[in-house]
C-alpha cells in the first residue's frame, strides 16, 4: 500500500479514554454541591489519560494561567513525548453547576489538532458565537442582524423561520437577542449551562436544534469549534469584551475585537480530534450510570480527517480500574 494511502493514527479513539476517565471521577460528585471537587477530579482523571498518549502536546485552551488554576492550565506540556506535536484544548467540566446541582447537560471535552494550529484566546474569556451544523454552512455571518441570520439559516435547511429552533444561554446579556429571535418566529431553547453541548446539537440530527446563538465562553468556542470542523459544521465568533478595561488590554496585547474569527481562526486544520462524555443526563449524552458491576458511560468521539462521528458506550469495571489507576472511581 502508497504510504499516502495509509489510515493515519486516530488519536480520537486516545482521547475517548481521557473523558471517560474526567466523568467516572466527576460523576461522583453529582448533586454534592461541591464544583471545586467534582472540577478537581475530572482534572486529575484526565490529566493522568492525557499523559499515557504518545504525543507531546501543549494546553493551549484550559483552566487559565498557571498561577491561577494549577489543573491543566494554559501552556501545560502533556503527553507520553515524541511525535506528533499537538495544542490541546480542555475543558474537564462544561457544567460544572449542572453537576454541583444534580442538573442536567454536564460533559467532559477534549479537542487536539496539530501544533499551532488553534486560536489562542488569551485572558479573553467571553465570545459572541453562532453555530451551525453541515447544512447550513456558509449561511451565517456574526456581524448580521438575528433576522438576516435565521432566515439565510432557513433557506439553507429547506425550512421557513419559524421552524427554527435556536439554543442559547439563559442569561440576561440575552435579553435582546431573545426578543430579536422571538420577532423572527423562531423558537428558542435555553440551557443555563453548557454550550459546547449546545453548539455539537446543531450537527447532529435528531436533536430538533438548528443553531447556538449568544455570547459565551471563548475556550468553549474554540472547543466546539475543533468538534464543529470534524462533524462538517461552521462557527463564527468575535471576542467580546466586558468592559473597557478589558477592551484596552486586548488591544494592547494585539487582540482585535472587531475581527470575524472563521473556523480557520479557531482551528486550522482538518486533522482535528474530540471527544465528550456524558457526567449527568444530558439531550445529547447520557450521564455516568452505576450498577453493582461498574459503570457506563456514554461518549462521542470525533475524527476531522475522515469525518466519522461515533457514539461509544463502554461498561467499566471498577474494581479492575482501581487496581490499576492512580484515580479513585
Amino acid at each position: 500500500m502508497n504510504d499516502s494511502k495509509k489510515p493515519s493514527r486516530n488519536l480520537a479513539m486516545e482521547l475517548v479514554r481521557v473523558t471517560e476517565a474526567a466523568a467516572l471521577g466527576a460523576a461522583r460528585f453529582m448533586g454534592r454541591g461541591d464544583k471545586e471537587g467534582g472540577d478537581q477530579a475530572a482534572v486529575d482523571g484526565m490529566r493522568l489519560m492525557l499523559n499515557t498518549i504518545d504525543m507531546k502536546a501543549v494546553v493551549v485552551i484550559g483552566e487559565g494561567e498557571k498561577d491561577e488554576a494549577p489543573m491543566l492550565y494554559n501552556g501545560e506540556e502533556l503527553g507520553a513525548g515524541g511525535p506528533p506535536e499537538m495544542d490541546i484544548a480542555v475543558d474537564p467540566i462544561d457544567g460544572t453547576r449542572p453537576l454541583a446541582e444534580g442538573r442536567l447537560n454536564s460533559i467532559a471535552t477534549v479537542a487536539i489538532a496539530p501544533r499551532g494550529t488553534m486560536f489562542d484566546p488569551g485572558p479573553f474569556v467571553y465570545m459572541n458565537k453562532i453555530a451551525v451544523g453541515p447544512g447550513a454552512v456558509g449561511a451565517v455571518d456574526v456581524e448580521k442582524p438575528v433576522k438576516d441570520n435565521l432566515h439565510s439559516i432557513a433557506k439553507a435547511l429547506g425550512k421557513r423561520a419559524q421552524d427554527l429552533t435556536v439554543i442559547m444561554l439563559d442569561r440576561e446579556r440575552h435579553e435582546q437577542l431573545r426578543a430579536e429571535v422571538r420577532a423572527a418566529g423562531a423558537r428558542i431553547r435555553f440551557i443555563d449551562d453548557g454550550d459546547v453541548a449546545g453548539a455539537l446539537m446543531t450537527a447532529l440530527p435528531d436533536t430538533g436544534i438548528d443553531v447556538l446563538m449568544g455570547i459565551g465562553g471563548t475556550p468553549e468556542g474554540v472547543i466546539a469549534a475543533c468538534a464543529l470542523r470534524a462533524m462538517g459544521g461552521d462557527l463564527q465568533g468575535k471576542l467580546y469584551a466586558r468592559n473597557k478595561d478589558e477592551l484596552a488590554q486586548g488591544r494592547e496585547m494585539g487582540y482585535d475585537f472587531e475581527k470575524i474569527l472563521t473556523m480557520d481562526d479557531l482551528v486550522s486544520s482538518e486533522d482535528v480530534f474530540f471527544a465528550a462524555t456524558g457526567i449527568t443526563d444530558g439531550e445529547l449524552l447520557d450521564g455516568v450510570k452505576y450498577s453493582s458491576r461498574g459503570a457506563r458511560t456514554h461518549s462521542l468521539v470525533v475524527r476531522g480527517a475522515t469525518g466519522t462521528v461515533r457514539n461509544v458506550i463502554a461498561n467499566h469495571n471498577l474494581d479492575k480500574l482501581e487496581k490499576i489507576s492512580a484515580v479513585d472511581y
